[in-house]
């Protein structure tokens, strides 16, 4: 009986060992291992930057994005950068705000006030570091989609040298036109591509909202597979409601991120979901992990 016991267990510690042993590799591999983590300052306004710097280093977050070139000394100093530079915007001859998600470059004759703005916040974001400036299509208002691809590649193209020049990747983001920007253009991944192979310069890609990617057309991870060469940044949100990306919510994003990083994805994945719970760092370090693989 004592041999017996003493054989079982020594099986039961070594087989605890090597489940610890599995278990401590798989923990040590998950942060951030594949995935390099960013966040969008607008869903957690309430926290200063400094601050918010600060709490996202502790659980992996090495960027956060949608700031303006003059926030990133904040960023830099607490070893961040910022992924995505946010847009600037001015106001036409005509009086017209433009450089928003509703007014921007499906029209031409807002192309040559974008294109001095877009020049200075340009030269501005690759001063300070950045890689990567978002833009926007504009809304339809009336346009055929094949019109607003003709002018958006257009005013696009006349950015290109000098964002080739400095480095810098311009970036229009694919939104819903269903929920949240109703008759936004660039809505689906199919017109986004097609505008990057128009356009044809490895400085222009697409933002792929995988919140509003879902609702537009779903098919998320399929479409990540076929299109991710004209893709050079992802958001994250849960659907519907664009809260916390956990079980609430009716996508897998481990499944999502692995698919992400399988197509050699070198980028970030920034979260851009709005905190539901009162404790909202609590629920971004949770993105986090989730996103991790």
């Amino acid at each position: 009986m004592q041999r017996r016991t003493f054989l079982m267990t020594t099986a039961i510690t070594a087989a605890a060992t090597s489940l610890a042993t599995r278990l401590g590799a798989a923990e040590a591999a998950a942060p951030g291992s594949r995935i390099h983590h960013s966040v969008c300052k607008w869903c957690y306004n309430s926290i200063p930057l400094e601050d918010l710097c600060i709490a996202g280093k502790e659980f992996g977050l090495k960027s956060i994005e949608l700031l303006m070139p003059g926030d990133l000394p904040i960023l830099q100093k607490h070893g961040m950068t910022c992924a995505m530079i946010s847009f600037p915007t001015a106001t036409t001859p005509a009086g017209q705000k433009v450089g928003t998600i509703t007014h921007a470059f499906n029209r031409l004759e807002y192309h040559d006030t974008l294109v001095a703005t877009y020049e200075a916040h340009l030269k501005a974001s690759a001063a300070v570091g950045a890689k990567q400036v978002i833009c926007f299509s504009g809304n339809r208002d009336g346009m055929s989609d094949e019109q607003g691809l003709e002018n958006c590649a257009i005013g696009l193209k006349r950015l290109m040298p000098l964002a080739e020049k400095l480095g810098i990747t311009l970036v229009m983001e694919l939104l819903n036109s269903k929920v949240n920007h109703k008759d936004y253009q660039c809505d689906h991944t199919a017109w986004g591509v097609a505008l990057c192979k128009k356009i044809g310069s490895p400085n222009f890609k697409l933002l792929y909202d995988i919140y509003h990617m879902q609702i537009m057309e779903g098919d998320v991870i399929a479409t990540i597979k076929s299109s991710h060469d004209c893709i050079s940044h992802y958001h994250t949100g849960g659907v519907p409601g664009r809260n916390e990306i956990d079980d609430t919510q009716e996508l897998f994003y481990p499944a999502i991120m692995r698919a992400i990083a399988d197509t050699g994805y070198q980028g970030f994945v920034g979260q851009e979901f709005i905190p539901k719970r009162p404790d909202k760092l609590a629920s971004l370090k949770q993105g986090v992990q989730i996103c991790s693989i």
